[in-house]
């Protein structure tokens, strides 16, 4: 069986590429390692045109498999895999997002990339393998791109930058930046970036860009050897072009696009987008050919890039008249929904994103449980994209790719304010609905978050704002990069850079590209815009709500807390649950657990909750010989008489000590005589007691008369 396999050391780790024979349907299939990470990346391509879209039709896929860290999942009846997981989905994306723009333009054949982790080693990530793998397995093949692509994963622990870090490394640092780049005509440039942080400034993630390059050229020139050695000769795609229908398509523009572009100072768009229309019945009444009304839909949407671009370069004249670092008008409130914990507006022009905040006992957090991650989550954020927010009639399913992205990126954004669980136990969750789309609804997410956190009263360190940057580009020594772009300007522009932060630093990151990539100038440009806008943005927050609210919502349970040793939490739950069931059912609370000796009583009303507590405390207490309480007899023994003493916790008198027969449920004043090796109490009456002690005392007086 043929195999080649190729090595390249990245700082004393060994990264390992394996060409095998065993993938021989797909256009390009590879293996790669590093550690004991193993993925498989495969690239197919359709043998005929897509008829039916006007768009590149490319899907990728990011396969989990249990088996890849050793596991059997899922629930008690199905054990194969089902959707992929949120983290799959992002990996998805992330892989898109630096191998779609390598693909030329024309092509309309149907292209799907799989990577599948076949195993996991628990050190390395199979995130970035995947990304290399992929453009290795469109690289060797005979499939139409411009590659390859390479990344890397940055991390800082001590001031000192780490390349691809393991797990643990990641835990101990406050940067995570995954990004990637590829040359053009000999520059390497950045095309893609993913980043999450704990409030780090601009010029220490510059910083680590530079300290990744030469590693990303390191990865694109083992690429590049490979596929000299075994790649195979691309295949040439028979572009369709016509100059009678270009003609014909720029004649009937003449005169309307620009006039359309440019007169929607609303930001709505409408000319335009009624112009499109119009276009569209024109093809259709010109031509019966899908090829020809797709070419000319092409041309329609290329000549809208050149205006853009054009009046943006040249004159700085934005479609709705806007300056190229001007933000559109921004709106705030809070406190609009009734019975919410917590919930803020933001409004960016045509943008609108309301926020809602719920606040759930911890036993609401969310149990993770993939091929890579196993624990508990007490923060979400969760995105919604109506069709009505853009305008449009489709279908209502479950979260596709860009709801999940968005929502994990404004997590991400969100996550290192949100206070720890010792000073907050609540878990959080907040819902983005997005009510109005024109451009940067994720970063409009970030903000209104924001606000439903401090409204609710949530004690996070500081407001988080974000921002879309754009960028028109003719040359990389001739550009305009754009604040707060809206619809038109992402769609035909060049860059989408997504920054989100405090005043104190960044906190996520996201870029995607329609060009090759950027340099480190546009980059640089970028994130100091950036910052100048996002600053704007928290001065608003700040205007509007200068902290958050000293109390929760009236809404909100109240969670109360306490320890007690953990050697008691048996006592607390009772026999077969009796115990903690009926604290549950009289009071209406809600009570966790931790195996520490934590315990969390979430109650809708404060009184039942301190109630609670009282009780807990009153049957988790270490009880001592000689304390006395006034008991209820519970059961009659042969051997003796069960008192409660308090709730859930019980004592036997013994039928010596007994002068009478006791009644169930009768009251008596007891004491502790004894607590033996095995917990249990021996209770003796008050009343036998007091007797013995006045007979003594009767004794101690005959004998003095004496």
């Amino acid at each position: 069986m043929n195999s080649k396999e190729f090595t390249l050391n990245i700082n004393g780790k060994e990264l390992k590429a394996e060409i095998r024979n065993l993938t021989e349907r797909a256009n390009g299939g590879v293996f790669i390692r590093y550690g004991d990470t193993l993925v498989m990346a495969t690239c197919v391509m359709s043998k005929e045109e897509s008829k039916e879209t006007n768009f590149f039709p490319l899907s990728v896929n990011y396969e989990e498999r249990y088996y890849a860290a050793g596991k059997i999942s899922g629930s008690r009846y199905i054990k194969r895999e089902g959707r992929p997981s949120d983290e799959a989905v992002i990996n998805s994306r992330l892989i898109d997002r630096a191998i779609r723009p390598r693909f030329p333009k024309e092509l309309a054949r149907e292209v799907q990339v799989i990577v599948t982790c076949l195993s996991w080693d628990g050190e390395n990530d199979a995130d970035i393998l995947g990304l290399n793998a992929a453009s290795l397995a469109l690289s060797i093949s005979d499939i139409p791109w411009k590659g390859p692509v390479a990344g890397v994963r940055i991390s800082k622990i001590n001031d000192k930058f780490i390349i691809n870090p393991t797990y643990d490394q990641r835990e101990e640092s406050d940067l995570d930046l995954i990004f990637s780049g590829t040359k053009e005509n000999g520059e390497l440039l950045i095309n893609m970036i993913e980043c999450s942080a704990s409030e780090v400034d601009e010029e220490t993630i510059l910083k680590a860009f530079e300290f990744g390059r030469k590693y990303i050229e390191e990865i694109i020139n083992f690429q590049e050897r490979i596929k000299k050695e075994v790649g195979k000769e691309k295949i040439t795609i028979q572009t369709f072009k016509d100059p009678k229908i270009e003609r014909t398509i720029k004649e009937w523009l003449e005169g309307k696009l620009k006039k359309a572009i440019f007169s929607n100072k609303d930001d709505k768009g409408e000319e335009l987008n009624d112009l499109k229309r119009k276009f569209s019945k024109f093809l259709e009444e010109q031509y019966s050919n899908p090829q020809e009304i797709r070419y000319g839909l092409n041309i329609l949407e290329e000549e809208i890039r050149k205006i853009v671009h054009k009046s943006i370069i040249d004159e700085e004249k934005r479609p709705d008249g806007r300056k190229i670092d001007e933000l559109r008008k921004i709106h705030l409130e809070t406190s609009l929904i009734p019975r919410s914990h917590g919930s803020g507006l933001f409004c960016r022009g045509l943008t609108k994103a309301l926020s809602i905040l719920t606040l759930g006992a911890p036993g609401d957090q969310q149990i993770l449980e993939g091929m890579e991650i196993v624990g508990k989550k007490r923060f979400m954020h969760h995105y919604n994209f109506p069709p009505y927010s853009a305008g449009e009639i489709r279908p209502l399913r479950a979260p596709g790719r860009r709801e999940i992205g968005h929502g994990m990126l404004a997590e991400k954004a969100l996550l290192p304010l949100i206070p720890n669980e010792e000073d907050f136990p609540y878990t959080i969750r907040i819902v983005s609905e997005i009510l109005s789309s024109n451009g940067s609804t994720s970063m409009a997410s970030v903000c209104s978050s924001s606000l439903a956190l401090m409204d609710g009263g949530v004690p996070i360190k500081r407001p988080v704002a974000g921002i879309a940057m754009g960028l028109m580009l003719e040359t990389t020594s001739k550009y305009k990069v754009l604040t707060d772009i809206q619809g038109v300007e992402d769609h035909h522009g060049d860059m989408d850079l997504k920054i989100a932060g405090t005043e104190q630093g960044i906190t996520a990151i996201q870029m995607d590209v329609k060009i090759p990539g950027i340099t480190n100038q546009i980059l640089r440009e970028s994130f100091l815009k950036a910052k100048k806008a996002r600053f704007e943005i928290l001065e608003k927050i700040k205007n509007l709500l200068p902290k958050p609210r000293s109390q929760l919502s009236p809404w909100a349970p109240r969670i109360y807390t306490l320890k007690i040793n953990p050697e008691k939490i048996g006592d607390l739950i009772g026999t077969g649950g009796k115990t903690i069931r009926k604290i549950t059912d009289d009071y209406e609370v809600v009570i966790d657990i931790e195996e520490d000796g934590r315990i969390f009583v979430t109650a809708q009303k404060e009184e039942n909750g301190k109630k609670a507590i009282a009780l807990i405390k009153n049957i988790t207490r270490e009880i001592k010989v000689g304390e006395t309480f006034q008991g209820k007899v519970t059961r009659l023994l042969e051997i003796g008489t069960l008192v409660e003493i308090f709730p859930g916790k019980e004592g036997l008198i013994h039928s010596s000590r007994l002068r009478r027969k006791l009644r169930i449920g009768e009251k008596i004043p007891v004491r502790v005589a004894e607590i033996d090796s095995q917990g249990r109490i021996n209770l003796v009456p008050l009343r036998s007691l007091r007797d013995k002690r006045q007979l003594k005392q009767k004794l101690r007086k005959v004998s003095r008369r004496r």
